[in-house]
């Protein structure tokens, strides 16, 4: 399972972009255990930039959208099938524009939306770390998680998330 380039230790980043209104920025992707569903914009780290830094480029390449940092909210981290340590740091993220037209990344997503926690929490095409997120947005904040099941699909041995507001 440990990819050539990566090894089996990966480390990825992520962009909550949120807008004025409140909004998320969302995509769908066209591959892997989330195809067809609502995630974030995301990516693996290269080897020439900061984990935010690829965050920022994520969401540019993934959304056509220019983002700032607003700071680090979170952490994912889980065991691929007993062999790849896999991590994802999510970061917040605001728009430059508001208003910069949305495109999706040709042969990778399929669509790209704004969408509030509440959309998001009741959408049954949504992954599950954004399910869990929204729904404890709406409830009481953006607190601190640190179990959940991402979904069977992916073979985690191990899986946690860490986010706070």
């Amino acid at each position: 399972m440990a990819n050539k380039k990566r090894g089996n230790v990966w480390l990825g980043a992520a962009g909550i972009v949120m807008n004025s209104k409140g909004e998320w920025l969302v995509v769908k992707k066209t591959y892997s255990g989330l195809k067809g569903m609502w995630s974030l914009p995301a990516g693996f780290v290269e080897g020439n930039e900061t984990a935010d830094q690829a965050a920022i480029r994520e969401v540019k390449e993934e959304t056509g959208l220019d983002c700032k940092l607003e700071g680090m909210v979170g952490f994912r981290t889980g065991i691929l099938k007993g062999e790849v340590s896999d991590n994802l740091a999510l970061f917040l993220l605001r728009p430059e524009q508001e208003n910069q037209l949305l495109t999706p990344q040709e042969n990778e997503i399929s669509e790209v939306a704004w969408k509030t926690p509440y959309e998001l929490k009741d959408d049954p095409n949504v992954s599950a770390m954004i399910h869990e997120i929204a729904e404890r947005a709406i409830e009481s904040g953006l607190l601190q998680m640190e179990q959940m099941e991402p979904g069977e699909w992916f073979g985690y041995t191990s899986y946690k998330l860490f986010y706070k507001k």
